[in-house]
């Protein structure tokens, strides 16, 4: 991928302050990340394969925080949220008191370098980081390395890992995460037809911790 100002810090930290801002003004939690449809994607899927309601789940990049919000709501109890930038975090503590949900955990962390307290968890939930770590002008190559190496280390053994990508098709995220996971299941996405192909704008896969 073209190196891409999505892909740094500085960009995150500027679009969280004005969201913030936003929230702060008129109670806007701002974008959901690939819509509402990906949030009930993955919750449908613990529901389906019966993942307890106590299996711990970091969000990667958790962003506004949305999607832990309808974690909890589905019955959830053992949910943290991690971003790099602490606008994010902010913005996603100052939904999570708007919507009364005050078990989830919340964390200014970045995940290429986690603390040593940032493992065990049973699911690891990605909707846009590993998209936006590949866009990074600053050796994205070495971060994607870092990145499979973090997940690693916090997720279990057998732990689930849930990635929505809008840069990537399956087959490349089967080749970026071959180190330590192995597909599960392809989750169904948004089809669309350009030139008599039909294709996905979106890839969503679920994996398992070896």
């Amino acid at each position: 991928f073209s190196p891409s100002v999505l892909g740094t810090r500085e960009h995150w930290d500027a679009a969280y302050e004005r969201e913030l801002q936003t929230f702060q003004d008129i109670g806007d939690a701002g974008e959901i990340w690939f819509g509402e449809e990906s949030m009930v994607r993955i919750i449908r899927w613990l529901e389906k394969h019966k993942v307890p309601l106590d299996s711990s789940v970091l969000d990667i990049g958790t962003g506004n925080g949305v999607l832990l919000v309808e974690l909890a709501k589905s019955g959830y109890m053992n949910l943290t949220g991690i971003d790099y930038s602490p606008s994010a975090i902010q913005l996603s503590e100052k939904v999570r008191e708007k919507e009364g949900m005050s078990n989830i955990k919340l964390k200014v962390e970045d995940f290429l370098a986690p603390s040593a307290e940032l493992s065990g968890f049973d699911i690891c939930i990605d909707k846009g980081t590993f998209d936006a770590v590949s866009l990074d002008p600053s050796d994205a190559v070495g971060k994607r390395k870092l990145y499979v190496g973090s997940l690693c280390r916090v997720l279990k053994p057998e732990g689930f890992f849930l990635i929505t990508s809008c840069n990537w098709t399956k087959e490349e995220l089967l080749n970026e995460f071959r180190e330590g996971f192995e597909i599960l299941e392809e989750l169904p996405t948004p089809k669309f037809c350009f030139g008599g192909r039909i294709g996905n704008s979106v890839t969503a896969l679920v994996f398992q911790r070896k």
